[in-house]
């Protein structure tokens, strides 16, 4: 069954914020997208969207550069650089590469540590972005095109927007695909942005993009490999590259959203995606939305370290538990509660997305670090007895929240007792806000074994100055961890 274009589209009222002419109604989603995105100009963002880039911007650098020495960072780092020459710096290093390989290979750092931002669909059940993975890119490009510090904070607010309201719009994961699917029209249109495509190219960038880069929800099912990390920065690399072969004239599939393969009847079901209602002239961004995580863990697990650590203080001697049962939403017992892996983790990247495992480590250290999943900490016999005794249900209750998403642990001691700690938001998530002096602190958590605590405020200083950069090149080059041959 085909779908017509009209019921596939949610069609904006006349008061929207983007109000659309008869022709643009029907259009298909990807022109839609492509006029979005040729609209969007700097003057559409208030203070507080620029304040909330940077803000962004300052976290996720810090937290690609606190994996700058994990394996799979440099392995993506070394086959970026393979190629002779560039345009676009590899964060962290004095060489350069291709916008498409830059992208990939800092995005695999953004993400690698799972500590870097998160944006979470308000309905039950829903998956989960993590839309600063696109900064890369936007970065890469910036560079490679000489774009203007406006222009590169437009593009970061547009690769939200975009990748945000089709989370909003679609539910992938319970259909067998991963999320970074969604990822591809974005970084698509917000590479095509800075690079001053036509609408009309913009357009094609997004089919190229989304055509052949199809990817499966295996990455985040069982046992979790080195690509959990890897797969947005993949994303990255692809819609870069099909936004450089938009821009050379190439055209891909259309409609890619609404034909008779395409995207709504082969992969996501119908959609409400409507356009006119984006931010902008009134409307609130999606940026505005996402969280910022203080736990290298999945999102559904960042209360659970909060709860545990609460829950051991409380009970003291944890050898007087019988039983722990942790109540989480659908979609966090889906991802971190439902299979036998999560209870017996063999990787970092399974253990970061266990809640029996995120939540029985903070309740022994009462802290979880990127230390908290070396290969002792896995096989630790008191963190195996722990696990034994925890059970992982949904609880319906939890399915709709205003912020994080919320967690309840229950300890059953030996004497009957049951001490309860539940938490259903935290600071750095929607209603809870951090100040500078909060992203601070975890960018210096993360940067300051690299450098002098006095070069990491000089930094500082200059990232809290994005909006009035003159030169990217300089900004990214004092980034610099260590020279390479």
């Amino acid at each position: 069954m085909t779908h017509s274009r009209r019921s596939v589209l949610h069609l904006a009222a006349g008061a929207a914020a983007w109000p659309l002419s008869a022709r643009a109604q029907d259009a298909s989603l990807a022109e839609r997208l492509a006029a979005y995105a040729d609209r969007l100009h700097y003057d559409d963002l208030d203070a507080a969207t620029v304040e909330r880039v940077k803000v962004l911007v300052v976290d996720t650098l810090g937290c690609g550069l606190a994996a700058f020495d994990d394996e799979a960072v440099r392995i993506c780092r070394e086959v970026a650089l393979s190629p002779a020459g560039g345009v676009s710096t590899i964060i962290g290093t004095d060489r350069r590469t291709t916008p498409d390989l830059a992208a990939f290979a800092n995005g695999a750092a953004f993400r690698n540590q799972d500590l870097n931002d998160i944006y979470v669909a308000p309905r039950a059940g829903s998956q989960g972005a993590h839309p600063s993975d696109h900064i890369a890119a936007c970065l890469a490009v910036a560079e490679a095109e000489r774009a203007s510090a406006a222009d590169l904070i437009v593009a970061i607010v547009l690769a939200y927007e975009i990748n945000c309201r089709l989370v909003d719009a679609v539910d992938l994961a319970n259909r067998g695909w991963d999320p970074p699917v969604l990822s591809l029209p974005a970084v698509a249109l917000a590479a095509g942005k800075l690079m001053r495509l036509t609408p009309d190219r913009l357009a094609q960038a997004v089919n190229l993009a989304i055509n052949d880069h199809i990817p499966l929800g295996q990455t985040r099912a069982q046992t979790l490999s080195d690509w959990k990390g890897l797969a947005d920065a993949e994303a990255n690399r692809n819609a870069v590259f099909a936004a450089r072969l938009a821009r050379a004239g190439l055209t891909g599939p259309a409609p890619i959203f609404e034909g008779r393969w395409g995207f709504f009847k082969q992969v996501s079901g119908s959609a409400d995606v409507d356009v006119g209602a984006f931010g902008g002239r009134g409307s609130e961004f999606r940026i505005h939305r996402t969280g910022m995580k203080p736990f290298p863990v999945v999102v559904h697990a960042q209360t659970a370290v909060l709860a545990g650590i609460a829950l051991a203080r409380e009970v003291g001697d944890l050898d007087r538990i019988a039983s722990i049962e942790i109540a989480t939403t659908r979609r966090g017992y889906q991802m971190a509660g439902s299979e036998a892996e999560k209870w017996a983790p063999q990787t970092r990247e399974t253990a970061d997305h266990s809640l029996p495992y995120v939540a029985a480590r903070a309740m022994l250290d009462g802290d979880i670090n990127h230390h908290s999943y070396e290969p002792d900490k896995l096989h630790d016999p008191r963190i195996l007895a722990v696990m034994r005794k925890i059970s992982v249900k949904p609880d319906p209750a939890f399915d709709t929240f205003p912020g994080a998403p919320p967690v309840r642990i229950t300890a059953i001691l030996h004497d009957g007792r049951r001490i309860v700690e539940q938490v259903d938001n935290m600071p750095g998530f929607p209603g809870q806000p951090i100040a500078r002096a909060d992203v601070e602190r975890k960018f210096h958590s993360n940067v300051d074994v690299r450098w002098p605590r006095q070069r990491t405020d000089d930094i500082l200083r200059a990232l809290w100055a994005l909006d009035q950069a003159d030169d990217l090149s300089a900004l990214l080059g004092k980034l610099m961890v260590q020279k390479l041959p």
